[in-house]
């Protein structure tokens, strides 16, 4: 086997790449910055007791794990950066108010989401803990909004659901967690016919409800659709009087679905994905998650929502790279604070090494540092 050969699903992020990348990195931490998000930065392994700790059954899976050699414990490779930043919030910082925080780092998969996707994903996100309500739920919606728009992505749109009307729905009708979980399994694959055979020992008034949130698919009148046909329940109302605020906003094209259940174990609210007409696959998920930081000690309220970095710098429209500007090799006070100059100012200067004085550099060099009239100046070549 050639030793170059990378894993399945694992890439190299060649140069051109690694600047988009990096420019959009660096312009979306720098959006949540000013809208008063701190960056933290979790380690890349933990013991799995935190790492795994409220993320449901799906994150175990996803992640991988090895043994520590100094504790003799079992480690994981983090597969998600949220229930990291849930610790930091609840244990470390133990902040009383409304704490925001934002991070991007790279996380590990077992398996990929998709065929086109990579099993390192670059997340980028931002979350708020300790305000339980609706306001900080479309603060972080409008934040994406932002940053989205920040990318200039083509058709982007975002995809509302809502775990409580299932989950309400399930403990009205007294539903067991064997059948809560092949309900939830029947609903994520919209599958009618499997809904119909599961539903068929529970009360009318519960079968037809669940058999309902297929359909109850579109625009802001699923809303009014849900309130006439669902049964009359404190959590559904709470619910569709929260997807009421939250899809009324217009910074992006917002749709509903009540059959996505997408995080039902982890999410205790809203939740959401943003799409891209060009991706099969979300470039972004969101929602609230009141319960992780319950295993470390605190019960925060939470929301917030991830990025795909890769994917949104893939999407994003090319931005030219500007051309580099070459240096010839000389010892010449003047020349040196020529190129300090033009440095500080974002400009790339590239001097030439001892034998390569005829190098193009690949291309990359556009302009050159030649002197005239005793001062250097910069002229396309």
């Amino acid at each position: 086997m050639r030793n170059w050969v990378l894993p399945e699903y694992i890439e190299d992020i060649l140069p051109p790449e690694a600047r988009a990348i990096e420019s959009l990195r660096a312009r979306l931490l720098e959006l949540f910055r000013v809208h008063g998000y701190e960056l933290v930065m979790p380690p890349l392994l933990e013991y799995t007791e935190s790492l795994l700790t409220g993320t449901g059954h799906d994150m175990d899976l996803r992640t991988f794990k090895l043994v520590d050699q100094l504790s003799g414990r079992t480690m994981g490779l983090r597969a998600d950066i949220t229930p990291q930043v849930a610790r930091i919030d609840a244990h470390l910082l133990n902040r009383e108010g409304v704490t925001r925080l934002c991070y991007c780092g790279s996380v590990l998969h077992t398996l990929p989401a998709g065929l086109s996707s990579t099993r390192e994903p670059l997340q980028i996100g931002a979350e708020i803990y300790g305000h339980a309500g609706i306001d900080s739920d479309l603060e972080i919606q409008r934040l994406l909004a932002q940053a989205l728009k920040l990318c200039r992505l083509p058709d982007v749109r975002l995809d509302i659901g809502h775990v409580a009307v299932f989950r309400a729905l399930a403990q009205r009708g007294g539903v067991s967690p064997g059948l809560e979980a092949d309900l939830f399994a029947g609903l994520q694959a919209k599958d009618v016919s499997a809904l119909h055979a599961l539903t068929k020992g529970l009360d009318q008034a519960t079968r037809s409800a669940i058999l309902l949130l297929p359909e109850l698919y579109g625009g802001r009148e699923v809303i009014a659709r849900a309130r006439r046909e669902l049964p009359k329940h404190a959590e559904i109302t709470r619910a569709l009087a929260d997807l009421d605020r939250l899809t009324a906003m217009e910074d992006i094209p917002v749709s509903i679905d009540l059959a996505d259940l997408r995080g039902y174990h982890y999410h205790s609210g809203a939740a959401f994905a943003a799409y891209c007409t060009r991706l099969p696959n979300a470039i972004a998920l969101g929602g609230r998650y009141d319960g992780v930081g319950e295993a470390f000690g605190r019960a925060r309220p939470a929301t917030g929502f991830t990025l795909y970095l890769l994917e949104l710098a893939r999407l994003a429209p090319a931005e030219p790279a500007p051309g580099c500007i070459r240096a010839p090799r000389m010892s010449d006070p003047t020349l040196a604070a020529a190129m300090t100059r033009l440095r500080l100012a974002g400009e790339v200067v590239i001097q030439d090494l001892p034998g390569h004085e005829d190098d193009s550099d690949e291309g990359r060099c556009t302009r050159e540092l030649v002197k005239q009239k005793g001062k250097w100046q910069v002229r396309k070549i």
